[in-house]
Protein backbone atom coordinates (compact mmCIF):
# COMPACT_ATOMS: atom_id res chain seq x y z
CA UNK A 1 0.00 0.00 0.00
CA UNK A 2 1.39 3.41 -0.98
CA UNK A 3 1.95 5.96 1.78
CA UNK A 4 2.36 8.82 -0.70
CA UNK A 5 -0.16 11.63 -0.32
CA UNK A 6 -0.68 14.54 -2.73
CA UNK A 7 0.20 17.98 -1.42
CA UNK A 8 -0.90 19.49 -4.72
CA UNK A 9 -0.48 18.84 -8.41
CA UNK A 10 3.32 19.07 -8.36
CA UNK A 11 4.31 17.44 -5.05
CA UNK A 12 3.54 14.31 -3.09
CA UNK A 13 4.68 13.49 0.42
CA UNK A 14 5.07 10.34 2.43
CA UNK A 15 2.78 9.75 5.40
CA UNK A 16 4.83 9.45 8.59
CA UNK A 17 3.93 8.79 12.22
CA UNK A 18 5.04 10.33 15.49
CA UNK A 19 5.29 8.34 18.71
CA UNK A 20 2.08 10.04 19.88
CA UNK A 21 0.30 8.36 16.96
CA UNK A 22 1.46 4.85 17.86
CA UNK A 23 0.42 2.41 20.59
CA UNK A 24 1.66 -1.05 21.51
CA UNK A 25 -0.95 -3.76 21.93
CA UNK A 26 -1.18 -6.81 24.24
CA UNK A 27 -1.88 -9.76 21.93
CA UNK A 28 -0.33 -12.75 23.70
CA UNK A 29 0.26 -14.16 27.16
CA UNK A 30 1.25 -11.76 29.90
CA UNK A 31 4.39 -12.11 31.98
CA UNK A 32 5.36 -11.36 35.57
CA UNK A 33 7.10 -7.98 35.59
CA UNK A 34 9.91 -9.28 37.79
CA UNK A 35 10.83 -11.72 34.99
CA UNK A 36 11.48 -8.90 32.50
CA UNK A 37 15.15 -8.31 31.67
CA UNK A 38 15.96 -4.70 30.70
CA UNK A 39 19.69 -5.23 30.14
CA UNK A 40 21.30 -3.98 26.95
CA UNK A 41 24.71 -4.71 25.43
CA UNK A 42 26.64 -2.69 22.88
CA UNK A 43 30.10 -3.85 21.84
CA UNK A 44 31.83 -5.17 24.99
CA UNK A 45 29.68 -3.13 27.40
CA UNK A 46 26.55 -4.37 29.17
CA UNK A 47 24.12 -2.04 30.93
CA UNK A 48 21.22 -2.76 33.26
CA UNK A 49 18.93 -0.52 31.21
CA UNK A 50 18.75 0.76 27.61
CA UNK A 51 19.22 4.36 28.76
CA UNK A 52 21.85 6.75 27.44
CA UNK A 53 21.89 10.31 28.75
CA UNK A 54 21.92 13.01 26.08
CA UNK A 55 25.18 14.98 26.12
CA UNK A 56 23.60 18.28 27.13
CA UNK A 57 24.80 20.62 29.87
CA UNK A 58 21.37 20.75 31.48
CA UNK A 59 21.42 16.96 31.84
CA UNK A 60 24.98 15.70 32.31
CA UNK A 61 27.84 16.80 34.51
CA UNK A 62 30.69 14.48 35.47
CA UNK A 63 28.79 13.81 38.72
CA UNK A 64 25.51 12.91 37.02
CA UNK A 65 27.33 10.79 34.42
CA UNK A 66 28.85 8.83 37.30
CA UNK A 67 25.48 8.57 39.07
CA UNK A 68 23.75 7.29 35.93
CA UNK A 69 26.54 4.78 35.33
CA UNK A 70 26.07 3.42 38.84
CA UNK A 71 22.33 3.14 38.18
CA UNK A 72 22.89 0.96 35.13
CA UNK A 73 22.81 3.49 32.29
CA UNK A 74 25.38 5.30 30.18
CA UNK A 75 26.16 8.95 30.86
CA UNK A 76 27.63 10.91 27.93
CA UNK A 77 29.38 14.18 28.73
CA UNK A 78 29.14 17.09 26.30
CA UNK A 79 32.81 17.79 25.55
CA UNK A 80 31.93 21.15 23.99
CA UNK A 81 29.97 22.27 27.02
CA UNK A 82 30.53 24.31 30.12
CA UNK A 83 32.60 21.63 31.87
CA UNK A 84 35.29 21.86 29.20
CA UNK A 85 35.17 25.66 28.89
CA UNK A 86 35.31 26.67 32.58
CA UNK A 87 37.40 25.32 35.45
CA UNK A 88 34.41 25.88 37.73
CA UNK A 89 31.18 26.00 35.70
CA UNK A 90 28.87 26.17 38.72
CA UNK A 91 28.59 30.00 38.75
CA UNK A 92 27.75 29.86 35.04
CA UNK A 93 25.04 27.25 35.65
CA UNK A 94 23.68 29.37 38.50
CA UNK A 95 23.50 32.36 36.18
CA UNK A 96 21.71 30.38 33.47
CA UNK A 97 19.18 29.07 35.97
CA UNK A 98 18.61 32.63 37.13
CA UNK A 99 17.96 34.17 33.73
CA UNK A 100 14.56 35.67 33.02
CA UNK A 101 11.94 32.92 33.29
CA UNK A 102 10.92 33.09 29.64
CA UNK A 103 11.54 30.46 26.98
CA UNK A 104 11.52 32.89 24.05
CA UNK A 105 13.91 35.68 24.99
CA UNK A 106 16.52 37.23 22.65
CA UNK A 107 18.27 38.62 25.73
CA UNK A 108 18.61 35.15 27.26
CA UNK A 109 19.83 33.71 23.96
CA UNK A 110 22.42 36.46 23.59
CA UNK A 111 23.74 35.77 27.09
CA UNK A 112 23.92 32.02 26.46
CA UNK A 113 25.89 32.68 23.27
CA UNK A 114 28.31 34.87 25.23
CA UNK A 115 28.80 32.22 27.92
CA UNK A 116 29.49 29.52 25.33
CA UNK A 117 31.97 31.69 23.44
CA UNK A 118 34.63 30.79 26.04
CA UNK A 119 37.15 28.51 24.27
CA UNK A 120 37.16 24.76 24.85
CA UNK A 121 40.24 23.71 26.82
CA UNK A 122 41.77 20.30 25.99
CA UNK A 123 43.13 19.92 29.52
CA UNK A 124 39.59 20.18 30.89
CA UNK A 125 38.40 17.45 28.51
CA UNK A 126 41.12 15.23 29.96
CA UNK A 127 40.30 16.15 33.55
CA UNK A 128 36.54 15.62 33.24
CA UNK A 129 36.88 12.22 31.59
CA UNK A 130 39.47 11.18 34.18
CA UNK A 131 37.00 12.09 36.94
CA UNK A 132 34.40 9.75 35.43
CA UNK A 133 36.95 6.98 34.89
CA UNK A 134 38.10 7.13 38.51
CA UNK A 135 34.53 6.34 39.60
CA UNK A 136 34.71 2.98 37.80
CA UNK A 137 31.87 3.50 35.29
CA UNK A 138 31.91 3.42 31.50
CA UNK A 139 33.44 6.65 30.19
CA UNK A 140 31.76 8.35 27.26
CA UNK A 141 31.99 11.81 25.72
CA UNK A 142 30.42 13.57 22.77
CA UNK A 143 31.62 15.97 20.10
CA UNK A 144 29.83 17.48 17.12
CA UNK A 145 31.17 16.55 13.67
CA UNK A 146 32.56 20.08 13.33
CA UNK A 147 34.76 19.66 16.43
CA UNK A 148 35.69 15.99 16.13
CA UNK A 149 38.81 16.50 14.03
CA UNK A 150 40.09 19.12 16.47
CA UNK A 151 39.60 17.28 19.75
CA UNK A 152 39.18 13.56 19.14
CA UNK A 153 42.83 12.75 19.87
CA UNK A 154 42.52 14.44 23.25
CA UNK A 155 39.41 12.35 23.93
CA UNK A 156 41.06 9.08 22.92
CA UNK A 157 44.23 9.86 24.89
CA UNK A 158 42.07 10.49 27.96
CA UNK A 159 40.91 6.88 27.80
CA UNK A 160 37.30 7.16 26.66
CA UNK A 161 35.43 3.82 26.45
CA UNK A 162 32.77 4.93 23.97
CA UNK A 163 32.76 7.93 21.67
CA UNK A 164 29.65 9.75 20.47
CA UNK A 165 29.53 12.01 17.39
CA UNK A 166 26.22 13.85 17.67
CA UNK A 167 24.76 16.61 15.55
CA UNK A 168 21.41 17.80 14.31
CA UNK A 169 22.00 15.66 11.26
CA UNK A 170 25.16 13.68 10.50
CA UNK A 171 26.00 12.32 7.06
CA UNK A 172 28.58 9.80 5.96
CA UNK A 173 28.85 11.80 2.73
CA UNK A 174 29.17 15.41 3.87
CA UNK A 175 30.49 17.67 1.11
CA UNK A 176 32.13 21.05 1.71
CA UNK A 177 33.92 23.50 -0.56
CA UNK A 178 35.34 25.36 2.45
CA UNK A 179 37.11 22.67 4.48
CA UNK A 180 38.07 19.01 4.43
CA UNK A 181 35.07 17.14 5.85
CA UNK A 182 35.31 14.45 8.49
CA UNK A 183 35.70 11.09 6.76
CA UNK A 184 33.68 8.97 9.15
CA UNK A 185 34.70 5.62 7.71
CA UNK A 186 38.42 6.33 7.98
CA UNK A 187 37.99 7.99 11.36
CA UNK A 188 36.02 5.13 12.93
CA UNK A 189 38.38 2.54 11.42
CA UNK A 190 41.37 4.21 13.07
CA UNK A 191 39.76 4.38 16.52
CA UNK A 192 40.01 1.57 19.01
CA UNK A 193 36.69 2.32 20.73
CA UNK A 194 33.06 1.88 19.64
CA UNK A 195 31.49 4.98 18.08
CA UNK A 196 27.84 6.03 18.19
CA UNK A 197 26.94 8.54 15.51
CA UNK A 198 23.89 10.56 14.47
CA UNK A 199 21.36 11.97 14.08
CA UNK A 200 19.87 10.29 11.11
CA UNK A 201 16.24 10.36 10.12
CA UNK A 202 15.88 7.95 7.23
CA UNK A 203 16.81 4.56 5.78
CA UNK A 204 19.50 5.67 3.30
CA UNK A 205 21.53 8.04 5.52
CA UNK A 206 21.38 5.52 8.36
CA UNK A 207 22.56 2.68 6.12
CA UNK A 208 25.50 4.83 5.01
CA UNK A 209 26.38 5.54 8.65
CA UNK A 210 26.26 1.82 9.43
CA UNK A 211 28.70 1.18 6.61
CA UNK A 212 31.24 3.49 8.27
CA UNK A 213 31.67 0.95 11.07
CA UNK A 214 29.61 2.75 13.69
CA UNK A 215 28.47 0.65 16.64
CA UNK A 216 25.24 2.60 16.95
CA UNK A 217 23.18 5.13 15.01
CA UNK A 218 21.21 7.90 16.70
CA UNK A 219 17.72 8.40 15.27
CA UNK A 220 16.29 11.90 15.41
CA UNK A 221 16.21 15.36 13.99
CA UNK A 222 14.91 18.33 15.95
CA UNK A 223 12.72 16.29 18.26
CA UNK A 224 13.81 17.68 21.61
CA UNK A 225 11.60 20.01 23.62
CA UNK A 226 14.61 22.34 23.78
CA UNK A 227 14.90 22.53 19.96
CA UNK A 228 13.11 24.80 17.51
CA UNK A 229 14.57 23.12 14.42
CA UNK A 230 11.14 22.55 12.90
CA UNK A 231 10.25 26.23 13.05
CA UNK A 232 13.71 27.54 12.19
CA UNK A 233 14.60 25.15 9.35
CA UNK A 234 11.27 23.60 8.39
CA UNK A 235 12.74 20.14 9.00
CA UNK A 236 11.13 17.41 11.08
CA UNK A 237 10.84 13.65 10.76
CA UNK A 238 8.24 11.97 13.02
CA UNK A 239 10.07 9.62 15.36
CA UNK A 240 8.04 6.40 15.04
CA UNK A 241 8.49 6.29 11.27
CA UNK A 242 12.17 7.28 11.53
CA UNK A 243 12.90 4.48 14.01
CA UNK A 244 11.09 1.88 11.90
CA UNK A 245 12.87 2.99 8.72
CA UNK A 246 16.27 2.81 10.39
CA UNK A 247 15.45 -0.54 11.97
CA UNK A 248 14.91 -1.73 8.39
CA UNK A 249 18.35 -0.38 7.49
CA UNK A 250 19.78 -2.31 10.46
CA UNK A 251 18.15 -5.51 9.20
CA UNK A 252 19.42 -5.04 5.65
CA UNK A 253 22.92 -4.10 6.81
CA UNK A 254 23.01 -7.19 9.05
CA UNK A 255 22.48 -9.28 5.89
CA UNK A 256 24.80 -7.17 3.72
CA UNK A 257 27.67 -7.31 6.23
CA UNK A 258 27.34 -11.00 7.02
CA UNK A 259 26.11 -10.56 10.56
CA UNK A 260 27.30 -7.19 11.88
CA UNK A 261 24.63 -5.70 14.15
CA UNK A 262 24.40 -1.92 14.50
CA UNK A 263 22.30 -0.57 17.36
CA UNK A 264 19.46 1.84 16.68
CA UNK A 265 19.16 4.50 19.40
CA UNK A 266 16.12 6.79 19.53
CA UNK A 267 17.23 10.33 20.35
CA UNK A 268 14.71 13.09 21.02
CA UNK A 269 11.06 13.57 21.87
CA UNK A 270 11.00 10.88 24.60
CA UNK A 271 9.33 12.72 27.45
CA UNK A 272 7.66 9.85 29.34
CA UNK A 273 7.98 6.14 30.02
CA UNK A 274 5.26 5.54 27.42
CA UNK A 275 7.38 7.25 24.76
CA UNK A 276 10.30 4.98 25.67
CA UNK A 277 8.04 1.91 25.42
CA UNK A 278 6.84 2.90 21.95
CA UNK A 279 10.32 3.78 20.68
CA UNK A 280 11.62 0.35 21.65
CA UNK A 281 8.47 -1.33 20.37
CA UNK A 282 8.87 0.08 16.85
CA UNK A 283 12.49 -1.03 16.62
CA UNK A 284 14.95 0.92 18.77
CA UNK A 285 17.57 -0.98 20.79
CA UNK A 286 18.06 1.84 23.30
CA UNK A 287 17.02 5.43 23.95
CA UNK A 288 18.98 8.66 24.46
CA UNK A 289 17.15 10.82 27.02
CA UNK A 290 17.42 14.55 27.48
CA UNK A 291 14.20 16.13 28.76
CA UNK A 292 13.27 13.17 30.96
CA UNK A 293 16.64 13.20 32.77
CA UNK A 294 16.76 17.01 32.93
CA UNK A 295 13.88 16.66 35.41
CA UNK A 296 16.08 14.86 37.94
CA UNK A 297 16.88 16.73 41.15
CA UNK A 298 20.60 16.28 40.47
CA UNK A 299 20.43 17.62 36.90
CA UNK A 300 22.78 20.58 36.38
CA UNK A 301 20.06 22.65 34.69
CA UNK A 302 18.01 22.85 37.89
CA UNK A 303 14.73 22.33 36.05
CA UNK A 304 15.82 24.17 32.89
CA UNK A 305 16.82 22.37 29.70
CA UNK A 306 18.83 23.53 26.68
CA UNK A 307 21.11 22.14 24.01
CA UNK A 308 24.01 23.28 21.85
CA UNK A 309 21.52 24.35 19.17
CA UNK A 310 20.32 27.08 21.54
CA UNK A 311 23.78 28.66 21.76
CA UNK A 312 24.81 28.50 18.09
CA UNK A 313 26.72 31.75 17.46
CA UNK A 314 24.99 32.54 14.14
CA UNK A 315 21.70 30.68 13.95
CA UNK A 316 20.38 29.57 17.35
CA UNK A 317 17.40 27.24 17.06
CA UNK A 318 16.48 26.23 20.55
CA UNK A 319 15.11 27.53 23.82
CA UNK A 320 16.14 27.29 27.41
CA UNK A 321 12.99 25.35 28.29
CA UNK A 322 11.44 24.96 31.72
CA UNK A 323 10.91 21.23 32.35
CA UNK A 324 10.70 21.34 36.15
CA UNK A 325 12.04 18.92 38.72
CA UNK A 326 10.34 15.58 39.30
CA UNK A 327 12.44 13.34 41.56
CA UNK A 328 15.96 12.18 42.42
CA UNK A 329 17.67 10.39 39.54
CA UNK A 330 17.30 6.93 41.06
CA UNK A 331 13.56 7.37 41.63
CA UNK A 332 13.17 8.89 38.19
CA UNK A 333 14.70 5.79 36.60
CA UNK A 334 13.85 2.92 38.91
CA UNK A 335 11.14 4.18 41.26
CA UNK A 336 9.15 3.70 43.29
CA UNK A 337 7.27 6.33 41.33
CA UNK A 338 4.89 8.92 42.75
CA UNK A 339 3.71 10.47 39.49
CA UNK A 340 0.88 9.24 37.31
CA UNK A 341 2.05 10.81 34.05
CA UNK A 342 5.02 8.59 33.19
CA UNK A 343 7.70 11.05 34.33
CA UNK A 344 9.12 8.90 37.14
CA UNK A 345 10.05 5.21 37.43
CA UNK A 346 10.78 5.17 33.71
CA UNK A 347 12.19 1.65 33.77
CA UNK A 348 9.27 0.46 35.89
CA UNK A 349 6.94 1.70 33.17
CA UNK A 350 8.95 -0.11 30.52
CA UNK A 351 9.06 -3.29 32.58
CA UNK A 352 5.27 -3.27 33.14
CA UNK A 353 4.55 -2.59 29.45
CA UNK A 354 6.76 -5.48 28.36
CA UNK A 355 5.15 -7.78 30.92
CA UNK A 356 1.64 -6.75 29.84
CA UNK A 357 2.43 -7.49 26.20
CA UNK A 358 4.16 -10.79 26.94
CA UNK A 359 7.86 -10.04 26.39
CA UNK A 360 10.78 -10.59 28.75
CA UNK A 361 13.71 -9.09 26.84
CA UNK A 362 14.26 -5.95 24.77
CA UNK A 363 15.12 -7.64 21.49
CA UNK A 364 11.96 -9.74 21.37
CA UNK A 365 9.89 -6.70 22.39
CA UNK A 366 10.66 -5.16 18.99
CA UNK A 367 8.12 -7.68 17.63
CA UNK A 368 5.25 -6.27 19.71
CA UNK A 369 2.08 -5.50 17.77
CA UNK A 370 1.30 -1.83 17.27
CA UNK A 371 -1.64 0.27 16.17
CA UNK A 372 -1.83 3.77 14.75
CA UNK A 373 -4.39 6.25 16.07
CA UNK A 374 -3.69 9.79 14.82
CA UNK A 375 -6.47 11.22 16.96
CA UNK A 376 -4.33 10.46 20.02
CA UNK A 377 -1.86 13.20 19.09
CA UNK A 378 -1.69 15.88 21.73
CA UNK A 379 -3.46 13.76 24.39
Amino acid sequence: MSTELPIGLAKTARRAWALDDVNVVPTRRTRASQDVDLSWQIDAFTFDSPVIAAPMDSVMSPATAIALGRLGGLGVLNLEGLWTRYENPQPILDEIAGLEAKEISPQNTRRLQELYSEPIKPELITARLAEIREAGVVVSGSLTPQRTQEFYQTVVDAGVDMFVIRGTTVSAEHVSSQADPLNLKEFIYELDVPVIVGGAAGYTPALHLMRTGAAGVLVGFGGSSASTTRRALGIRVPMATAISDIAAARRDYLDESGGRYVHVIADGGLGTSGDIVKALGVGADAVMLGTTLARAEEAPGRGWHWGLEAVHPDFPRGHRTRVGTVAPLEELLWGPGHHTDGTSNLMGGLRHAMAATGYVDLKSFQRVEATVSPSAQGH
